[in-house]
């Protein structure tokens, strides 16, 4: 028998999935072979920020993104990314609006702060790894998770 899921059950999936990637994405890419972990932190310092730091912004975004992707303590990695979201928000809010100005604006950065408030509203959904290790799948519609 085949289990039919809600839209709703999709949307939070796709959602964490989506954010959980771009996490992975920013961090292993651009961070550590684009610009090199020495390099991001020589632009934290350049920021004001202490060097130290883009290396703890390395490996929440990092954790963060492997949970949100597994849907392991969703509404905790949500909730340790929206800091950074909001330092990168304030990072690039000199450089205009648009994230393709030069140096990049604010308004990508503000959007995933955005959706990171969705996701710790919304927490692990459909397909999400349980505490238990296993694969949680949502309740029937009309049924009571059990």
């Amino acid at each position: 028998m085949m289990t039919r899921h809600s839209p709703e059950d999709l949307g939070v999936f796709l959602l964490r999935v989506a954010l959980g990637v771009m996490f992975l994405a920013h961090s292993l890419l651009l961070k550590l072979v684009v610009f090199g972990l020495p390099g991001t932190a020589a632009f934290f310092v350049s920021l004001g920020l202490p060097g130290w730091s883009a290396y703890l912004v390395f490996a929440v975004e990092v954790a963060a993104g492997f949970m949100l992707v597994l849907g392991l303590q969703t509404r905790f990695a949500a909730l340790a990314v929206l800091p950074i979201l909001l330092g990168a928000t304030w990072a690039h809010s000199g450089h205009g609006w648009m994230f393709a100005n030069p140096n990049g604006g604010w308004e990508y950065p503000a959007y995933l702060a955005l959706l990171a408030v969705a996701q710790l509203l919304l927490g692990d959904g459909a397909f999400a790894l349980g505490r238990s290790g296993a694969l949680r799948l949502p309740a029937p519609r009309g049924r009571a998770a059990g």
